[in-house]
């Protein structure tokens, strides 16, 4: 069996693409060029319609602190209610640090769903100590390139992660910066999940023949 493969979606348009081309999983976000935010329940509805897909729904307002946290829970509750049942999640402090108080607090308000922490580990002062955290809270994967840089300088971090992570019972997620000359090397290292969002689009919609190149490269 092939690597898991996870397609950045936007609406359903995207969502059938993504799924004509091989992908396993979406991540369904809106504004997609700021790293993604909470999409509408609308559009969250809409996408659950078209695809048969598991769809990881973000819940995340502007930047990777928390903000306005009731917000964020009004807006999780609200994409629950249209059907939404996995998440993408997490959060820094004001100390660069993973915000363990706030995403644990979210992460209960969808008690029972999987989720993934995304990649505001990246960009967390110290990068150890925010995985560590990261994994402790409870998701089933964590959205990583190893580095703030991206891929291909987060190499050897993903090295080290890779073999970690059945230990942990954590799901490495590599993307951001992901090229397809990576996903050979990651493959050796172990890694079983690939993440990949603008590499996957023919100017601003997903394609499903760019989808299907990478289902072929991570199924090598």
């Amino acid at each position: 069996m092939g690597a898991l493969l996870e397609v950045i979606v936007e609406n359903a348009a995207d969502a059938t693409a993504a799924q004509e081309g091989g992908a396993d999983r979406l991540e369904l976000v809106r504004d997609r060029a700021s790293d993604g935010r909470t999409p509408e329940p609308a559009v969250v509805r809409e996408v659950l319609a078209a695809t048969d897909l598991p769809v990881r729904v973000m819940v995340r307002g502007e930047g990777y602190t928390a903000g306005d946290v009731e917000a964020l829970r009004r807006e999780a509750v609200a994409v629950r209610e249209v059907g939404a049942a996995e998440f993408v999640l997490g959060f820094l402090d004001g100390t660069g640090q993973v915000d363990v108080g706030t995403t644990r607090n979210l992460a209960d308000e969808l008690a029972g769903c999987p989720w993934t922490f995304h990649r505001a580990v990246d960009h967390a002062l110290q990068y150890q100590l925010a995985w560590d955290h990261a994994v402790s809270l409870g998701p089933d994967a964590v959205l990583t390139a190893g580095s703030a840089e991206g891929v291909e300088e987060g190499l050897g971090t993903l090295r080290v992660l890779a073999d970690q992570q059945d230990v942990e019972g954590v799901t490495l997620l590599v993307g951001g910066g992901l090229r397809p000359d990576h996903v050979d090397e990651l493959l050796g290292m172990g890694v079983r999940a690939f993440h990949v969002g603008r590499a996957a689009l023919d100017g601003t919609a997903v394609d499903a023949g760019r989808v299907r190149e990478w289902r072929r490269r991570v199924d090598a």
